[in-house]
């Protein structure tokens, strides 16, 4: 959602959210019981669907942000790999689990396994492919 897109509804109807505003004052003081509420969730509904924000703009925003702030968190774990590549130290389990840790990334897995699991300062990531190049040099650094 875009903020000129608010800017432009709040220029043309001021006068409609006044009324509303003055309409939510009323009813929470005047009302006191559960009534009240449901007419304050009514007005400000009526609000939203006046103002033409459907609930599938809203999911679709949700989604934009959540993608990118995964690809961002992503991208940031990828570089962090790439600086501290040299810092990394490799432990091998008797299990044949492995670790691989850097002050700021952590990568665990399973020897034979396509998937690592990646964490970015304690917060996991997801599990990444060892074919991914930022991964993989991660990984061979660690090792030698």
């Amino acid at each position: 959602m875009d903020l000129e897109i608010w800017k432009e509804f709040v220029q043309q109807n001021w006068l409609v959210i006044i009324v509303a505003l003055i309409l939510l004052f009323i009813v929470i003081n005047v009302l006191k019981t559960v009534l009240k509420w449901a007419i304050v969730l009514v007005i400000v509904a009526a609000l939203i669907i006046y103002s033409g924000v459907s609930l599938d703009q809203i999911k679709d925003v949700v989604t934009d942000v959540s993608s990118s702030t995964v690809e961002t968190v992503k991208t940031e774990a990828q570089e962090l790999m790439q600086n501290e590549a040299k810092q990394a130290t490799y432990v091998l389990h008797e299990d044949g689990t492995f670790t691989i840790t850097s002050p700021n990334v952590e990568v665990t897995g399973e020897q034979g396994k396509d998937k690592v699991k990646v964490s970015l300062r304690g917060v996991s990531v997801g599990e990444w492919s060892i074919n991914n190049a930022a991964v993989k040099q991660y990984m061979e650094t660690a090792q030698n």
